[in-house]
């Protein structure tokens, strides 16, 4: 027991003893009582806005540290973001957490430890902004030349709105809606953001009037009084308005965020006003002089013309000169008219009558007698040399074979080379063939040429040939007239005909022509081809 108690300290001692709970929650009645309320400066470290809205932060010095708790409505309640690094004064009472063992305090207000932290922040923000391209001047919008509507973002009850109005009434009177906003404290920003965006959200044709321009005003005043203007809230929403604004913000050497993304910065409320609308006074003397401009310009383009116009009708020939000429023409051409139609006439007449002799009837059957002979010999002829050409082919492929079956001969008499044998009797059999398709296409050819130019194919078309009893052609009805019979060949067969019988019996049909018999197949492996 001695190594648990002083030797001094008597082991029967009565010492409360305090759960765990108790004793944290003695120590934390200890710290509120004792600082019910208190008010710190220091960095913000560690800043965490939780999903629910709660701020969770670090205030700290460069000895220590303590935690900080901002709930969800004093956050909102913020006029700037707090960023890690900034210096700020806070105020809230000091608690302690339980279940960590550590003291925090819950924070209820806090600001800017001063205008330097304010411009560092500022500064901060705006190389933020810039990065994102919101300050790029390709985004300005031009602004309209003559508003119809003027939307004014501002606080209804300050000196602001009644300067625009006065202004613009003064200048270019046009219709004015106020979107009322706090211009100052916690709640400023949100309203400021929300007046911008209600403007762009009003339709064009609805029953109130969407602005052709927006003003966004306040007069002046410090940093702090200014800094709704610097949040990104308000500076987004400049940037994403469709309608060309304007930022009128503190005095001319005042400059907030909203100024650099605005498509024009005015100085003053005043000056905005005097940027959307021109003078109208101004208008109607400019309008004057245009007007007096545009007369003297027209009064001396027409004597300009005048001058021309009687300059260039002294230069012109008189109407009666101009006809003259072509009147002139007009009977040379008629007298050689009725002369060039008689010469054409008599021309033409002349080449008629050359022409003429040799549309006689008895030439053109003349003439047409000497086609037929000569398509005759060249259908013999050019059966014959299909004749002869077969047969020299015949030959060749007889040759061939000859050369082939000894070729085939010799190799069956070296049975080792059966591969060799089977790869030239295929080679053999393909060549067989082609060579026979391709003869066969020749022939096919040929067939179709002599079916063209022979005169059977004329006979299909229902014309006939008329032969004498010796098979030579009668040209003319004087020769048939001659003979004693006649035999008339159709497509389908011949007829024999008796001139001049009258009252004789038809005639009967000769006999049809009996194809010839196909010739055996020589060697009894290869057709005629005829």
């Amino acid at each position: 027991m001695s190594d648990f108690f002083p030797a001094d300290r008597p082991v029967s001692a009565n010492l409360p003893e305090f759960s765990v709970s108790e004793l944290a929650g003695s120590i934390k009645r200890t710290i509120e009582g004792s600082f019910e309320r208190v008010r710190v400066r220091g960095e913000l470290g560690r800043v965490t806005i939780a999903k629910s809205g709660h701020m969770y932060a670090d205030i700290k010095d460069d000895k220590a540290v303590i935690n900080m708790i901002m709930w969800k409505g004093s956050v909102q309640r913020l006029a700037f973001r707090p960023e890690e690094g900034l210096e700020v004064v806070v105020e809230g009472k000091l608690t302690t957490y339980p279940g960590r063992s550590n003291y925090q305090i819950v924070a209820d207000t806090m600001n800017p430890a001063g205008a330097g932290a304010l411009m560092a922040l500022l500064e901060e923000r705006k190389k933020k902004l810039a990065a994102e391209g919101l300050f790029d001047a390709s985004r300005k919008q031009p602004l309209p030349a003559f508003p119809k509507v003027i939307g004014v973002v501002t606080s209804p009850t300050g000196a602001v709105i009644r300067d625009i109005l006065h202004r613009i009434t003064d200048r270019f009177p046009v219709h004015v809606l106020l979107w009322p906003v706090l211009v100052q404290g916690d709640r400023a920003a949100g309203q400021i953001a929300e007046g911008i965006r209600g403007f762009n959200a009003l339709p064009a044709d609805g029953p109130v009037p969407r602005p052709d321009v927006l003003i966004v005003a306040r007069g002046g005043g410090s940093i702090e009084d200014l800094w709704p203007f610097n949040e990104e809230i308000v500076v987004r929403a400049a940037a994403e308005s469709r309608i060309p604004l304007i930022s009128a913000v503190g005095h001319e050497t005042d400059t907030t965020l909203i100024d650099y993304v605005s498509d024009r910065r005015a100085p003053t409320p005043t000056g905005a006003a005097e940027i959307a609308v021109p003078v109208r006074a101004e208008l109607a003397q400019d309008i004057d002089t245009l007007g007096q401009r545009m007369l003297r310009s027209l009064s001396q383009h027409v004597q300009r013309n005048q001058k021309d116009l009687a300059a260039i009708s002294a230069r012109l020939p008189k109407p009666q000169t101009l006809l003259e000429t072509r009147l002139q023409r007009f009977d040379y051409a008629e007298s050689r008219l009725s002369s060039a139609l008689q010469s054409a006439v008599l021309r033409k007449k002349s080449d008629l009558d050359q022409i003429a002799p040799r549309l006689q009837p008895q030439t053109l059957k003349t003439g047409l007698g000497h086609m037929q002979d000569a398509v005759e010999r060249a259908a013999r002829n050019l059966s014959g040399n299909l004749l002869r050409l077969v047969s020299v082919q015949r030959e060749r492929v007889t040759y061939v074979d000859k050369r082939l079956q000894s070729r085939r001969n010799a190799l069956l008499r070296d049975a080792s080379d059966t591969s060799e044998i089977d790869r030239l009797s295929d080679r053999l059999a393909k060549a067989e063939t082609r060579l026979i398709e391709s003869r066969s296409e020749k022939l096919k050819q040929a067939g179709n040429l002599l079916e063209a130019l022979s005169y059977t194919a004329t006979l299909k078309r229902g014309y006939a040939v008329v032969r004498d009893t010796d098979g030579k052609l009668v040209r003319s009805r004087e020769l048939a007239a001659t003979e004693s019979e006649l035999t008339v060949q159709f497509s389908d067969g011949d007829l024999a005909v008796t001139p001049k019988s009258e009252g004789a019996p038809p005639p009967s049909p000769l006999p049809a022509k009996q194809p010839k018999p196909a010739p055996k197949k020589p060697g009894g492996s290869q057709g005629s081809l005829f």
